[in-house]
This record gives structure tokens, C-alpha cells and sequence, in this order.
């Protein structure tokens, strides 16, 4: 079966939103033009990871070629969810992030999960009719920003970090490492449960 890749060279919206309570989300990125809406899912660390490189691509574009590249606190203008219903095309295994000095775009490309051991020097804009499924889209810098920006708001909108431990708190607290076992109540400060 032929693979299918999906390119969107000037979207309308791309995004990254989540489905599901804090503890229990899933990350789907959503890639809109006009009608075509396509919808990928992945793991928060993938996101977290997605959003710090662009950042830096941005950086380092701003640096090496002069280009007009907003700051990393530019407001994010897009907090509208993500068109439902979500039908996820794959899970992103491998993820590609590029320049494409050409068109002053920044090109990802999101690969569907394989058992087949990938060349990494010919993922980003390959179109060979076998391979992972795909997602390729292109954005402006300020569409870039915008997309780590607002990423780095889905991200933290989850659950609070344990003061002492970093790890995620439930609403009724969890076992900290730091506490040897203790149980810490959701609100830090509270006492330990016997």
C-alpha cells in the first residue's frame, strides 16, 4: 500500500491542542486549510521537544540570514481549540525540521510510526511512494513563532509541578520521592498523610 503525505504549504492554521482532563490528555498537532483538516497525535514530550527547536531554528535564522523573525514572547493570537471531532490520521514517530531558504519557510514534517528502520538524511520533503505516512507543512517565521508560543501555553496549561519533586501533582497530591512515600497533598504545605 502506497504511503500518503500530506503537504500544506500555506495553512491556514496549524496547531498543537489536547483532548482530554489534565493527567489524562492526548496531543493531537492539526494542520487546517480552507476545508482539509488533518490531525496528527503525539506524546507532550514530542511537543515540548518540536516547540524548543523551532525556537531555536528561528534563532538561528534571525542570526545567520537576517531574517525578520518575531521575539520568543510574541503574543500568541490563536487560542481557538482544535476543529473536532479530532480523527487522528497516525502517531508521529519521527519528526523533521528544516529551512527552506527559498520559499523563508520553515518546513516540519511529521512521520507516521514504522517498524522499518528510517534513513535520517532523506526524511525531510522525501516523497518515495513507499515509507511512514506523512505530514509536511510549511510556515511563515511568524506562523512558526506562533505555533511555539502557543505550544508552550498548551503545555503548561496541565497539571502543577510538585515544588519538590517536579513531577506532575494530582488532585490528591501523589507519592513524592523526595517525602520517602509519603503521600503530599494536592495543595503544597499540606501534611503528610499517615
Amino acid at each position: 500500500m502506497s504511503r500518503s503525505v500530506h503537504v500544506f504549504r500555506t495553512p491556514d492554521r496549524f496547531v498543537v491542542g489536547t483532548v482530554g482532563q489534565p493527567g489524562d490528555r492526548a496531543f493531537y498537532l492539526q494542520a487546517v486549510h480552507e476545508s482539509r483538516i488533518v490531525s496528527v497525535l503525539l506524546e507532550k514530550q514530542q511537543v515540548q521537544v518540536l516547540a524548543e527547536r523551532i525556537g531555536a531554528l528561528l534563532d538561528e535564522v534571525a542570526r545567520r540570514f537576517g531574517a525578520d523573525v518575531p521575539s520568543a514572547d510574541a503574543p500568541v493570537s490563536d487560542l481557538q481549540p482544535l476543529v473536532m471531532p479530532v480523527d487522528a490520521e497516525f502517531r508521529v514517530g519521527t519528526m523533521g525540521l528544516g529551512w527552506d531558504s527559498e520559499a523563508s519557510s520553515v518546513v516540519i514534517e511529521l512521520l507516521a510510526i514504522t517498524d522499518q528502520e528510517l534513513d535520517e538524511s532523506v526524511v525531510l520533503a522525501d516523497d518515495a511512494e513507499e515509507g511512514p505516512d506523512a505530514v509536511r507543512v510549511f510556515l511563515t517565521p511568524v506562523a512558526a513563532r506562533e505555533f511555539a508560543n502557543r505550544s508552550e501555553r498548551v503545555l503548561g496549561a496541565g497539571r502543577p509541578a510538585c515544588p519538590l519533586c517536579g513531577e506532575p501533582l494530582d488532585t490528591d497530591g501523589h507519592m513524592c520521592v523526595r517525602l520517602n512515600g509519603y503521600r503530599r497533598g494536592a495543595a503544597f504545605g499540606s501534611e503528610p498523610e499517615e
